[in-house]
């Protein structure tokens, strides 16, 4: 475990990088700094670089937000997203849990991310007494997006009902700018706490790694993760024995002043990347 100043020293060692987005390449508002310069150095030396992000919502939207960002196609190999991967599972319905659902479904997240469960042959519902199912991802625009007490009340209800929930995104919190978002991974931490029954789709399960892989076309033992959660991008590589790296700017750049508490906190935690960064860049 040791700290680069960028990627630079770490680029000859690896064939395909796995990169966050939220937290690595963007701020979910714009770039960080060096980031696009970081792909591009990347691809000039011949490497692979899949996104890999817990956004709840298609590979096509997230595609969008980056061209939105500056940051073009050509930067990278290709994307996957825990939204894409629980639209495909609600769609084949060859896992026996997504097999046993419904398809009245309670949506709880911002009607910008109905992309998840568009052109499916399911009916959404408003009450959720009416509904087989919750999908979340996330807090919706109606409500509080900083305070989990917020969603008390409907994550009481929910049980009432003994609705089975997906999350869509395993994140508990993200930073948007300057601010600390609450995430559907929260929302469903505490439904789990009363007793609801979930299922999480994304980092840190192996399972949303595979499509990666095949993507980057690379051995295993060529590839990188670069992300900065560790309950999410540390622990999802060391799932599937792929080495990481930390980014320490992303949601804890204010939890850790240098890089040897962060060292001291991944060891207590059990983490071992190979790498900490303090950003994505060059």
């Amino acid at each position: 475990m040791q700290f680069f100043p960028g990627m630079s020293a770490l680029a000859d060692d690896y064939d395909g990088f796995i990169l966050d987005l939220w937290g690595v390449i963007h701020d979910g508002v714009q770039p960080y700094a060096g980031a696009a310069d970081c792909l591009r150095r990347l691809r000039d030396a011949g490497k692979a670089a899949v996104m890999l992000s817990n956004a709840p919502r298609r590979v096509s939207v997230a595609q969008a937000s980056l061209r939105g960002m500056g940051i073009s196609d050509d930067l990278y190999t290709g994307i996957m997203t825990s939204g894409e991967a629980t639209h495909l599972l609600l769609r084949d319905r060859d896992d026996p849990w997504f097999a046993s659902l419904g398809r009245r479904v309670y949506h709880l997240g911002p009607a910008r991310d109905h992309n998840v469960f568009q052109d499916l042959d399911l009916e959404l519902v408003s009450r959720p007494e009416d509904a087989d199912f919750v999908l979340n991802t996330g807090p919706d625009d109606a409500g509080g997006a900083t305070d989990l007490a917020d969603w008390e009340g409907l994550l009481q209800e929910f049980r009432r009902h003994n609705l089975k929930m997906i999350c869509a995104n395993p994140d508990l919190e993200v930073m948007r700018g300057p601010l600390r978002l609450i995430c559907a991974g929260l929302l469903t931490q505490r439904y789990e706490a009363l007793g609801g029954e979930a299922r999480w789709i994304g980092k840190p399960d192996a399972a949303v790694y595979q499509p990666v892989q095949q993507m980057l076309g690379v051995p295993k033992s060529r590839i990188l993760a670069v992300g900065d959660t560790p309950r999410t991008d540390l622990a999802g590589a060391a799932s599937v024995g792929i080495a990481s790296c930390w980014v320490l700017g992303g949601i804890h750049a204010a939890d850790f002043p240098n890089p040897d508490a962060a060292v001291a906190h991944a060891r207590a935690a059990g983490f071992a990347p190979r790498a900490l960064v303090q950003s994505f860049s060059w």
